[in-house]
């Protein structure tokens, strides 16, 4: 059996667990530069807020109803992520991380749960529990033969108790008669409606479907989600996450930027991050690009949009080194009398640190550089990211994005750990006790 754990509305709910005074308001997360809404709490998708929706279209909206808009506070979200991960990693060893509010756990090798069904939904009510106990954040969980049917177990799990079992035939049918075709798992918007223009509107009926035409119009990838319907496993869980391919880094701006180092400022830090990603997995990059761009919605302004990609001499994730080659390809695309909205990095041709191809003119000391970038990660990771960093990243962050509705970093940062006032009344009696 597998079970789909999915964090109920997110990162509204890690808000919630350092602010319980958003506990039943309708409150909503925004994307970067408060821009978009990208979260709703239960609350305020019974309002009609629609997911995406610009914030500058609802600010009226979300005043007269009294809901709470906050800025994405993507570390919060992202230790409160690995915290729940590491919570259900306790239950089993086989695990696969799917994002950062979702993991699969695989159940089959726990033999004293078996295939009964209220074992597997006491155990299912252990997980959810304990998970809320242990971080404060609600999840749902489905647990099934496959993992599309686990998807489809998850989404009743959030309508009832948390927690579904689908192990059962008739229990399987009767979820997949009720179940839009345009909600399954790797059913995108175009198959859904061409699955619809063919009369098959339910899972059921995609489940039912002659598996030739599946796969004349769907392709093997659709046949196996087919196949998953019916209870045949054929997407396995991946308990190693796959290495990145490219890794890529663009944000815009709070406010245009013209000034040269205003922008290799930013462009340092995107670096920075990418090449953390990069050791992180162990991997290299061959190829570097980087790109500027105006805002293409501001038409009372010239326009201006240039990148430019190059061949590492090395492959390398060695930051400082990157930084040198993000110097040069910036000043080589950079032009004066641009308000620039964003600047960006990529990096591809990725191959495992451990296969690196010397050049025969390369004479930087890679071995110590190796200890150093070790050092350096060793150092962000303990005392919190930013702690030691390149000068080239410079320390006015005027470019930045706006995030007028940022929360606390309550678990990453010292400075922001959640305190509690005691009433004065309340004191001499714990003194006394």
């Amino acid at each position: 059996m597998v079970a789909l754990v999915d964090c109920n509305n997110f990162y509204v709910s890690c808000e919630r667990v350092f602010n319980p005074k958003l506990e039943k308001r309708p409150v909503v997360v925004l994307s970067n530069n408060d821009g978009c809404i990208i979260a709703r709490s239960e609350e305020a998708k019974a309002l009609g807020i629609p997911m995406g929706a610009p914030l500058f279209q609802f600010k009226e909206f979300l005043i007269k109803n009294n809901v709470v808009a906050l800025s994405s506070n993507y570390t919060l979200y992202g230790d409160m992520s690995e915290r729940v991960m590491n919570t259900l990693a306790k239950f089993t060893q086989n695990i696969e991380i799917y994002s950062i509010d979702e993991a699969f756990l695989d159940l089959s090798r726990l033999a004293f749960v078996g295939n009964d069904t209220q074992k597997l939904y006491e155990y299912g009510m252990n997980i959810r529990n304990t998970v809320l106990k242990w971080t404060g954040i609600p999840v749902s969980i489905g647990i099934a033969p496959t993992k599309v049917l686990s998807k489809v177990a998850s989404k009743k799990a959030k309508k009832s108790s948390g927690v579904c079992v689908l192990n059962e035939q008739d229990t399987i049918k009767e979820a997949l008669s009720n179940f839009d075709v345009e909600d399954i798992w790797g059913i995108g918007k175009a198959y859904s409606k061409f699955l619809k223009r063919h009369h098959i509107n339910t899972a059921l009926e995609f489940a039912n479907a002659p598996d030739q035409w599946v796969q004349k119009h769907l392709t093997i990838v659709g046949l196996r989600i087919v196949k998953e319907l019916r209870g045949e496993k054929c997407i396995s869980i991946d308990e190693e996450p796959t290495p990145r391919k490219s890794v890529c880094s663009q944000k815009s701006f709070g406010e245009p930027q013209s000034d040269f180092f205003a922008l290799y400022n930013a462009l340092s830090t995107y670096i920075d991050s990418c090449a953390m990603k990069l050791r992180n997995q162990g991997s290299v990059a061959n190829i570097m690009g980087v790109w500027v761009a105006t805002n293409p919605f501001n038409l009372s302004e010239p326009q201006y949009f240039q990148s430019k990609f190059i061949n590492l001499p090395v492959p390398t994730n060695f930051t400082g080194e990157l930084l040198r080659y993000g110097f040069a390809l910036l000043k080589d695309i950079y032009r004066e009398g641009y308000r620039y909205k964003r600047v960006g990095v990529l990096f591809s041709g990725l191959a495992p640190d451990n296969t690196l191809q010397y050049n025969l003119f390369d004479n930087l000391h890679r071995d110590k550089l190796l200890r150093v970038m070790e050092a350096y990660d060793a150092l962000n990771r303990k005392y919190g990211k930013g702690t030691i960093k390149f000068s080239a990243q410079g320390t006015d962050y005027g470019w930045k994005m706006k995030q007028e509705h940022l929360t606390e970093h309550f678990t990453t940062s010292w400075e922001n750990i959640l305190t509690i006032q005691l009433d004065k009344q309340v004191l001499p009696k714990l003194k006394e006790k």
